[in-house]
């Protein structure tokens, strides 16, 4: 068991968490400590503007925009590692890699590309640690989706649990985790979860996100908008699946008030969760939520209403539900050191089970942590 550092920025846009654990790689993993740290509005415009810019492209584009977020990026990411480490008591000697996932700017798969940006070098040279990065680039290279790329570690948690099981993430953008009775994983994305709620939020209302689900309660759904929106190919499309947060946007809600906005845009998601659970080979006998998106009240509800499959919150289990991605990519980061795969046939539709990640080293290596 060895201490390991995760550091993810979502398609919420709204911050770095960093999460510090201990693990194998197999399935012993002990949470340790987690931090969140916050962007600033002018950073979350800048970082707005950089993926608008990114997925403009069908290439990665030199552009001073995007480095000039990436370096405003690179300082978050710095201090959520320092405080989490500072929060556990633990010196960064201790930890045998950091496994920066960066922040998506662009996630083209159907292009073969996908584009994460932060500096693993910065990171590695101001904290003497090892840095695992690009997770996702390898197998996108070789035909995978690129995502999502939690399921293994959504496996090693609930190893145990009764089987067969779902594990939802409810972030930006929503996606699925099935581990059967063998532990087989299947997984893809499902469709949005708090992205385009988020938008209208602070489009429609002085609020960046509907609290809770309350403007959503208040609001009635648009059954003609939200049929319109759930004709989109994508949810007809079998798995494997993945999304970027710019696939679909707010134009088919745009007549609406806030609350009906909001309760329409939430249908849509929870509908998207139902729809994407009968494409697992058998019924669930529970679903598992994790992501800021368990907090909405309203969601899970129309959730557990329109998939008849009950709900349970992480938090309930033991776990953490905001911190379960950035344990994730700790997770991942290890099995990377140690060549493990990361992505399956059935998660991201790679040809075979297959490891990844590039490992930057520090400058300054301290004897005996740096792995030969």
């Amino acid at each position: 068991m060895q201490y390991v550092i995760g550091l993810m920025s979502g398609t919420s846009r709204d911050g770095v968490d960093a999460a510090l654990i201990r693990t194998d790689g197999l399935n012993s993993v002990e949470a340790v400590a987690f931090q969140f740290e916050p962007y600033p509005d002018d950073l979350k415009a800048v970082i707005a503007d950089a993926c608008d810019l990114a997925m403009a492209s069908t290439q990665r584009v030199p552009s001073r925009l995007i480095d000039d977020c990436e370096e405003l990026l690179d300082q978050r990411h710095l201090a959520a590692a320092e405080m989490v480490l500072r929060k556990a008591g633990v010196p960064a000697n201790d930890v045998a890699v950091i496994g920066l996932h960066g922040h998506t700017i662009a996630h083209r798969a159907d292009l073969g590309w996908t584009w994460q940006i932060g500096k693993p070098d910065f990171l590695a040279n101001r904290l003497n640690i090892p840095v695992m990065s690009n997770m996702r680039h390898f197998d996108v290279m070789f035909g995978g989706q690129g995502a999502p790329l939690i399921p293994v570690f959504h496996r090693a948690l609930f190893s145990n649990a009764s089987q067969p099981v779902a594990v939802l993430n409810l972030g930006g953008v929503a996606n699925l985790t099935f581990i059967g009775t063998d532990g087989a994983l299947i997984a893809f994305d499902c469709g949005m979860a708090n992205a385009l709620i988020d938008d209208w939020m602070g489009r429609k209302t002085n609020y960046p996100f509907d609290a809770g689900g309350e403007f959503a309660a208040r609001g009635t759904i648009d059954d003609r908008a939200l049929q319109t929106m759930l004709d989109h190919p994508f949810f007809s499309a079998p798995a494997p699946k993945s999304l970027d947060r710019k696939d679909f946007g707010l134009d088919r809600v745009e007549r609406l008030s806030a609350p009906d906005g909001a309760a329409t845009l939430t249908a849509f998601s929870a509908k998207a969760v139902a729809l994407g659970l009968r494409q697992f080979p058998v019924r669930p006998q529970r679903l598992i939520v994790c992501g800021g998106g368990r907090k909405n009240d309203t969601m899970l509800k129309m959730i557990e209403r329109y998939s008849g499959i009950p709900t349970v919150l992480t938090d309930e289990l033991g776990w953490d539900g905001d911190a379960i991605e950035a344990q994730g990519f700790a997770y991942l980061a290890y099995r990377c050191l140690h060549g493990l795969p990361i992505t399956y046939p059935g998660t991201t539709g790679v040809a075979e089970p297959m490891s990844g990640g590039v490992l930057t080293q520090p400058e300054r290596v301290v004897a005996g942590k740096i792995p030969a």
